[in-house]
C-alpha cells in the first residue's frame, strides 16, 4: 500500500485505486544497469538512482483527489482534487498500445495537470479517475 497517500487521508476519505507502473517503465533502468559492466559502473549509478526514483513514486485515486507523489529522500506532491478535474486524456505510443503501457493526463481548472508516465492499462486508470468524479 501507499504510504503517503494512506498518511495524507482526510476525514472521511478512502483510497479508490493505487496506480501501478507498467513492466516496460523499468526497461530504462535495465539498460543502463547493464550498460554498467561496459562503463566500469558508471551508468550503475545512474540506474540505482533511476530504479529509486519509479520505486518511490506512488499515484492514486481516493475519493476526493487524484495524487502523485514524487522523491526519494525529498517529497514533491501533485494533487487535484476531483471537483476541479477537466478533462482526462490518454496517450498511448505504437509500443504502449502493443504493450499496455501509456501517459494518463489529468487536467484540471486554471494550468494544473498531472502525468501519470508508465501507467499500466491507461485505460481502467482513466475509467477509475472519471468513475471517483462521478461517484
Amino acid at each position: 500500500m501507499s504510504a503517503f497517500i494512506t498518511e495524507s487521508l482526510s476525514r472521511d476519505e478512502k483510497i479508490e485505486q493505487i496506480f501501478g507502473l507498467h513492466w516496460f517503465a523499468w526497461v530504462p533502468v535495465i539498460i543502463w544497469a547493464v550498460l554498467g559492466f561496459f562503463t566500469f559502473g558508471i551508468t550503475l549509478i545512474y540506474a540505482v538512482y533511476k530504479g529509486l526514483v519509479l520505486k518511490n513514486m506512488e499515484q492514486g485515486v481516493t475519493n476526493k483527489r487524484v495524487i502523485l507523489k514524487r522523491g526519494i529522500i525529498s517529497r514533491k506532491t501533485d494533487e487535484i482534487k476531483l471537483s476541479a478535474i477537466e478533462t482526462v486524456q490518454i496517450d498511448q505510443g505504437i509500443l504502449g498500445r502493443v504493450f499496455g503501457f501509456g501517459t494518463v493526463r489529468v487536467t484540471g481548472r486554471g494550468i494544473s495537470d498531472l502525468n501519470f508516465k508508465g501507467i499500466d492499462d491507461p485505460m481502467s486508470v482513466k475509467r477509475e479517475i472519471e468513475n471517483s468524479i462521478s461517484a
